[in-house]
């Protein structure tokens, strides 16, 4: 068991339907050892979802990032989490090396810079290039 609350804890992300959902809002705020997909608001309350490629490394390495970042949310989230959200973390390969304290306030300003970002600084919609 956690060290939070169980009030306090955040919900889980678990269907694909649900990550695709949060990937359609097209809010994301890349940093050094994660991006961070976001939908605001959410359905009900914080739920959080984690992804790590195979592109990461072998499967020690992706849970590795995966625990990492789980660990990051539960220390960040609490103080920092907007009311409402549906939130996914991507997991990248210098995860693996950052340090904890970094990858901390990383979360904390990917956080700050999802619930700042107005609808009309949103990303325009990616273009294909062709083959």
């Amino acid at each position: 068991m956690s060290g939070l609350r169980p009030e306090a804890r955040a919900g889980r992300l678990k269907r694909r339907e649900e990550f695709l959902a949060v990937a359609a809002a097209r809010r994301d705020v890349p940093m050094p050892g994660f991006v961070l997909q976001g939908r605001l608001p959410g359905d009900d309350g914080v739920r959080v979802g984690f992804t790590v490629s195979r592109k990461v490394g072998n499967a020690v390495e992706r849970n590795r990032v995966r625990r990492r970042l789980r660990e990051a949310v539960r220390k960040v989230l609490p103080a920092a989490a907007p009311p409402s959200a549906d939130l996914v973390l991507i997991g990248r390969r210098p995860a693996l090396s950052r340090p904890f304290a970094a990858l901390c306030a990383d979360l904390e300003t990917a956080l700050r810079r999802l619930q700042d970002e107005t609808p009309a600084a949103r990303r325009a919609p990616r273009e294909r290039r062709p083959a």
